[in-house]
């Protein structure tokens, strides 16, 4: 390649996106086809339509977000509700104190934390409970490499994976907020 044809080449792509640039500011997109050819032209407008869903879907979303968010703890409370016995023998069975307490502890927490995202009220303090909880719990009980290779250690594998997904939920509700659809926005 000429260096002669790489400067068109380049100068086209300048002229282009200033002229790309231009369109937007009159809130119509020019169809302009550079160096990437019509690809970048149709990526930029389903970007374009990606970023206008969001935004005029976001409050839909967050509750949705939320609800999602909630189910785990949902039903795990609900879990520990209908075999309270089975879940004092798994705290029995990581050799804490107390395996009642904790129990009960568990249950409170993650029913607290269900409300509050479902509903949205005080959402942020549930998003950093959420976050310490889960950690905690990944500490205590998903240690996978404490596990012999096989299905037991794949299965806390998996549990940690879960957990480190949910932190993320949990950071993500505690920056973006309790969304249009909560009781926090009501107060």
């Amino acid at each position: 390649m000429s260096g002669s044809s790489a400067c068109a080449r380049s100068e086209r792509f300048v002229r282009s996106a200033n002229h790309d640039k231009a369109g937007s500011r009159r809130g119509r997109v020019q169809p302009v086809v550079d160096s990437r050819g019509i690809l970048s032209v149709i990526s930029h407008l389903e970007s374009r339509a990606l970023d206008e869903f969001a935004t005029r879907t976001a409050g839909v979303l967050i509750l949705i977000g939320r609800i999602l968010l909630a189910w785990v703890f949902v039903g795990s409370a609900y879990g520990a509700l209908s075999n309270f016995g089975g879940s004092v023998g798994y705290f029995r069975s990581l050799n804490l104190p107390a395996p009642e307490l904790f129990t009960i502890m568990n249950i409170a927490v993650e029913v607290l934390i269900s409300l509050g995202l479902i509903f949205g009220l005080g959402t942020r303090y549930c998003a950093v409970l959420m976050f310490v909880f889960v950690l905690t719990a990944t500490v205590i009980a998903h240690r996978y490499w404490e596990y012999p290779a096989g299905a037991q250690q794949i299965g806390q594998y998996n549990h940690f994976l879960k957990n480190i997904s949910i932190m993320g939920g949990a950071m993500l509700i505690f920056v973006t907020g309790p969304g249009r659809f909560s009781l926090d926005r009501a107060t």
